[in-house]
């Protein structure tokens, strides 16, 4: 870490807020920096130690950042999100919204936490995955790739989701998530059957394609199901 750096890009403003026998320090930045201005005001942080003076970091909006957690990189903290513990958010990586990054978590590459999900333990979401809506990360789990974890789903183990190619038109990934038994692809969230019936709309062929990969993914449920009453 680059607490005692001595370029350093932003500076506590004076104002804080007691939480918890912790004190949380308004920022402002010192200097100019990818979208900051100079005189710009930050969110809150515990320490120096929580956001990174090198990079484009930046914890904004209402946005928390405390305890032993630590923001670096080119990520950005921002809205009323909470990242605390021993939680880490770094490369280009964004929590956002309501969003909860805590435990020994970890966010980063290009991955994306927003609107009220939360991720903890030792879990991690990195390349361009993202989790959003009310959905949890948990345990050991790692969503990576291009995997989709929305809704109310819940990931606490690799097992808890799978991701696909549309291979045949558009090449876009699409995910399962076991928990809710729910598809996401693109905008497009909806049980097998109701994404079956939208693609025989747009095609017959992304049809008879949806329709294979539904009918295998009850498949494997059914294999695993099988295996674990064993």
């Amino acid at each position: 870490m680059d607490a005692n750096a001595t370029a350093k890009k932003y500076e506590f403003t004076g104002e804080t807020k007691e939480w918890f026998g912790r004190t949380l320090h308004r920022i402002r930045a010192i200097v100019s920096f990818a979208y900051v201005e100079k005189g710009d005001v930050g969110g809150w942080i515990e320490k120096e130690d929580n956001l990174s003076h090198v990079g484009n970091a930046w914890v904004c909006g209402n946005a928390w950042v405390y305890g032993n957690a630590w923001v670096c990189g080119n990520a950005w903290v921002y809205g009323n999100a909470w990242v605390y513990g021993n939680a880490w958010v770094c490369g280009n990586a964004s929590v956002c919204g309501e969003a909860r990054v805590y435990g020994n978590a970890s966010v980063y590459g290009k991955a994306s936490v927003c609107d009220n999900a939360s991720v903890y333990g030792n879990a991690s979401v990195c390349d361009n995955a993202s989790v959003c809506g009310e959905a949890s990360v948990c345990g050991n789990a790692s969503v990576c790739g291009e995997a989709r974890v929305y809704g109310n789903a819940s990931v606490c183990d690799n097992a808890d989701y799978m991701v696909f190619k549309n291979c045949w038109s558009s090449m876009r990934w699409f995910t399962y998530t076991r928990s809710d038994k729910m598809w996401t692809v693109g905008c497009f969230r909806g049980t097998g059957q109701e994404l079956i019936k939208k693609a025989y709309a747009d095609s017959k062929v992304s049809g008879r394609c949806y329709e294979a990969i539904v009918k295998a993914m009850e498949a494997i449920e059914e294999a695993t199901v099988k295996e674990e009453d064993k």
